[in-house]
């Protein structure tokens, strides 16, 4: 018999048989595939052919078990992907933003699922999606724009336009070069634009060409959009807003629009459907896991928050990643048809992508995580990361000793979803290590980059079913010495399992489900927590930056850097998003100052800016102007001392002297009553944060606080101390004398040292002032 002929016998009722048959020899030729999970030694099969040394029968057994199962079709199944970036469009149909996209853009998810839908997570705030917030008063559109260029099919190409499978590829090339296309400058016109990238409309479908056309020129001519060509951007990112602009009121401006909350989200939803169908996706291919606006922020387990995904994807804090909250501005809003496509599902996947950034800010979304667990009827998978992320899975919160494992995933998923894991997934597909070539692990272990360990007796015990592969990309491999995830193998693994789920009762599928030890109880959602929309609060610094004064002393040739410096001063203030605008009210202006007319004693520090409580201004080094990093660290000093404003009537030092003996130093410090200063804190927050300044008041006056400095010691007075903390909590990088301090909590800490344990409580104790109070 020849092999078409065999392969031509096999039915989906045979393949039962087949297995049976292979299942029954005394040793049976199955415990000749790698890997110990029934599962993964059909996905083995499926990949990677039949294992070598096996007689005829066997090996025709095989044979037909494989083409058995790669025949089977899974067209109808419906299947919904969570995630964001590029984790999410990798496994869609690969990352479209890589030029090798263009030689398989029609491979991963979508071609064995063609009815696959993605949720995406928008909190993204880098990159030309962050520049789009400053203008724009609505959802993050980044991961939108390139899951959505990575949703596009060669079936809905061929048919929906009539072309031929070289005309399909040649129109994804140019969609590739026009989504991906960034530029730095304003560009002319949209000729020039479209010169720029090395695209003509005139080579793809009509109809297609003349929609894509009309978003070019309504982001050139809708006054709500032009100004976004002032930035820097992704012009994928600027067809999509355009999209979304061309459903809407063209009488309705950005400041109206924030009182048009329901005819938004119906232009977001009307606007990336059309865009689906114009580029050839599912009409629905690519939708929000919500049309509210939100923000990602992230609490470290030394108890330091950072708001905004892109800070805390860059941040080093040296901590583990403790706990995640979305803060949405206003009440959250799911499309129905998200919740409908979900509850149909017949496979719903969690795709690989930032921990802490991806799939936990979707689920925190109200009534995401009940629709998945409503559908009891579907495969459910989470696939595992690669590799650890710095600042996110580079450390363990068990143990900050080690790396992170899966089953450390596992529990960060439990911690900060609400209800936990229960009924979110089944099972978690991971990279097989062994696939991987040993060379290639030691070359990542040298640049500092390890994978995350499957534990798969821990992952068992939490109750999940743990399933490893070769799942990364041989050609990346090859070509790039690189290991990632591949769109083509991870959906043929996914078909695999869907296919064995629903053919083999000699499968022990271990669906557990999870334990679903619940830590949060009910929807845990930070509604309203920040009142402005990042564009409202970017027009808000611009506004008070625009009224600060600039001046210099002591050099001359500056003045016409003023432009630039107050931008500087508002993208400071932009990034760090902690920083609240209330914070800026003392502040007047800054002077820059030479070295020759510096004045501030520098006997106990050398940071060069400080608050001026008696003009109201901020005073900097006028040499630290030409690096960057360090006027940033200076301005966020000096604002950080501006809150505490004029609090102080009269600063002073005595000396102590006891029998002739001088034992050291008194710092006294005498604080105006509150009706009369202006500061952040109220009376007792004042207090509050004097007590962590380790001052001491006076229990006959309220306003009266002290120190004692032993002999020649030096020491932080309470200005410098909040203004060296609070540029070292937005940043540790910032402020390294702060760092130093707070190293005691990393320091194991022994009952024989109780001062140690005082340490502690106080530094612990003034970031939770911070947090709480300053940056609240």
């Amino acid at each position: 018999m020849t092999r078409e002929e065999r392969n031509q016998t096999v039915q989906s009722s045979d393949v039962q048989d087949l297995m049976d048959r292979l299942l029954n020899k005394q040793l049976s030729p199955l415990d000749h595939l790698p890997h110990s999970d029934l599962r993964e030694k059909l996905i083995e099969l499926v990949l990677y052919g039949e294992p070598k040394s096996h007689d005829g029968e066997v090996s025709e057994l095989f044979t037909a078990l494989r083409q058995g199962l790669r025949d089977q079709r899974a067209d109808e199944a419906k299947v919904v992907v969570f995630g964001g970036g590029s984790g999410l469009s990798n496994i869609i149909g690969g990352d479209c933003r890589r030029k090798s996209w263009q030689a398989a853009p029609f491979s991963g998810l979508k071609e064995l699922f063609p009815r696959t839908r993605s949720i995406v997570c928008v909190t993204d705030d880098g990159g030309s999606t962050g520049e789009l917030l400053k203008d724009l008063p609505f959802i993050a559109l980044g991961d939108i724009r390139h899951v959505l260029l990575s949703s596009i099919q060669l079936r809905k190409l061929q048919i929906g336009y009539s072309l031929t499978m070289e005309e399909s590829h040649n129109v994804a090339a140019i969609l590739y070069r026009l989504f991906n296309y960034r530029f730095g400058s304003k560009p002319s016109s949209v000729g020039a634009l479209l010169e720029d990238c090395n695209v003509d409309l005139g080579e793809l479908p009509k109809y297609m060409g003349n929609g894509l056309e009309k978003y070019l020129h309504l982001i050139f001519n809708d006054e709500r959009l032009s100004p976004t060509l002032l930035r820097p951007h992704c012009l994928g990112n600027l067809i999509v807003a355009a999209a979304i602009y061309k459903e809407l009121d063209p009488h309705l401006g950005n400041d109206k629009l924030l009182d048009h909350e329901k005819d938004v989200r119906e232009a977001i939803y009307i606007g990336l459907t059309q865009l689906s169908s114009l580029l050839g996706a599912e009409e629905r291919a690519v939708l929000p896991c919500t049309s509210t606006v939100s923000h990602l922020r992230v609490q470290y387990s030394n108890g330091v928050q950072v708001t905004g995904e892109h800070k805390s994807g860059h941040a080093q804090r040296g901590y583990p990643v403790d706990q995640v909250t979305v803060d949405f501005f206003g009440a959250p809003y799911v499309y129905p048809e998200v919740i409908k496509d979900i509850e149909e599902a017949d496979i719903l996947i969690m795709a690989p992508g930032s921990l802490y950034s991806s799939i936990i800010p979707i689920f925190q979304v109200p009534g995401l995580a009940e629709a998945v667990r409503r559908n009891d009827h579907a495969l459910k998978i989470l696939f595992s990361n690669l590799w650890v992320q710095a600042g996110e899975t580079d450390q363990s919160i068990s143990d900050p000793e080690r790396k992170f494992y899966v089953s450390d995933m596992l529990r960060a998923y439990e911690r900060n979803i609400p209800g936990g894991t229960r009924g979110l997934f089944n099972e978690v597909l991971c990279l097989s290590l062994k696939d991987v070539p040993a060379s290639v692990m030691q070359r990542y272990d040298i640049e500092g980059k390890l994978p995350i360990y499957l534990d798969r007796g821990r992952v068992k015990e939490l109750g999940f079913s743990s399933i490893e592969c070769g799942i990364f990309s041989q050609t990346a491999l090859a070509e790039r010495g690189v290991i990632q995830h591949d769109p083509s193998i991870m959906a043929q693994a996914v078909k695999t399992i869907y296919v064995a789920s629903h053919l083999f009762n000699t499968i022990e599928m271990e669906r557990t489900g999870g334990k679903g030890t619940v830590h949060l109880d009910g929807e845990r959602v930070s509604a309203g927590r920040m009142m402005l929309l990042p564009s409202q609060r970017y027009s808000r610094i611009n506004d008070i930056v625009t009224g600060l004064s600039i001046s210099f002393i002591g050099e001359n040739g500056y003045s016409e850097r003023v432009g630039e410096i107050k931008q500087f001063l508002a993208d400071i203030i932009w990034k760090h998003v902690d920083i609240s605008l209330d914070h800026l009210q003392f502040i007047e202006g800054l002077v820059f100052i030479d070295k020759e007319n510096w004045k501030r004693d520098q006997k106990w520090d050398n940071v060069f800016s400080f608050y001026d409580p008696e003009d109201r201004l901020i005073k900097i080094r006028i040499d630290l102007l030409d690096v960057p990093e360090k006027i940033e660290v200076a301005f966020l000093v000096a604002l950080g001392e501006s809150l505490l404003g004029d609090y102080a009537e009269l600063k002073e030092i005595r000396t102590m002297v006891a029998k002739g003996v001088q034992l050291g130093k008194v710092y006294h410090l005498h604080v105006k009553e509150q009706n009369n200063r202006s500061c952040y804190f109220n009376d007792e927050e004042l207090s509050s944060f004097l007590f962590l300044s380790r001052m001491i008041k006076n229990p006959k006056n309220n306003l009266h606080f002290t120190r004692l400095v032993n002999g020649d010691e030096g020491f932080t007075p309470p200005g410098l101390l909040m203004g060296m903390t609070y540029s070292w909590y937005l940043e540790n990088r910032f402020a390294s004398n702060i760092e130093y301090k707070m190293s005691v909590m990393r320091i194991k800490h022994s009952a024989l040292i109780p001062e140690q344990i005082k340490m502690l409580d106080r530094r612990m104790k003034i970031i939770a002032f911070f947090r709480e109070v300053v940056f609240s």
